[in-house]
């Protein structure tokens, strides 16, 4: 048997690689080294006219030049490379000012009402004060107030849950507010 499929084969990829070869030969890093020599300046007065600052211009055409070289091999024809990065520059302008519109939107808002670091300290103060005020409570006076004050329970509510009346659960509450009282006055 003679050995033929393997030499078309060959010759087909010489021949992608040839006319890739040939694309890409106007693509290189030389000459995009040049093209930034020569246009550099050009773009950067594109970006300054569609941006008001100075370092955002750099900036935008600098990473248009990345996106152009991570992209050459997408650029067959090098006189197509100029308005390639052209549109680049165009397109990074375009984000970098919808970028400062959206922040100048969000600081537009108003800023939520936030504690100070004081006021979270003097919360916390006052949360360790009051859960040592309700561990000096009597049991079913600790019982009834969490219940019916963390709970959110109607006074019929606890009185089911702890299986005592309704004029209990008022009692033991009553005391247990007016021990509270006694406790955090004191310690305050």
């Amino acid at each position: 048997m003679p050995v033929i499929a393997p030499w078309p084969a060959v010759r087909v990829t010489a021949e992608r690689e040839g006319t890739e070869g040939a694309a890409a030969a106007g693509t290189t890093v030389d000459h995009l080294t040049e093209t930034y020599r020569a246009h550099y300046r050009s773009l950067l007065g594109l970006a300054a006219l569609l941006l008001d600052d100075t370092a955002s211009c750099e900036d935008v055409v600098q990473e248009a030049f990345i996106r152009v070289h991570s992209a050459r091999k997408r650029v067959r024809d090098p006189e197509k490379t100029l308005a390639y990065l052209r549109q680049t520059v165009v397109n990074l302008s375009r984000s970098a000012l919808r970028r400062r519109i959206l922040g100048l939107k969000l600081l537009s808002k108003p800023m939520p009402n936030m504690a100070s670091a004081e006021e979270g300290a003097y919360d916390q103060l006052e949360r360790d004060q009051l859960i040592q005020a309700m561990k000096g409570l009597q049991r079913r006076q600790r019982e009834v107030l969490v219940l019916r004050y963390f709970s959110d329970m109607t006074e019929a509510q606890v009185a089911e849950t702890l299986g005592i009346s309704v004029g209990s659960v008022k009692a033991y509450g009553s005391r247990g507010l007016a021990a509270l009282r006694i406790a955090m006055g004191a310690t305050a």
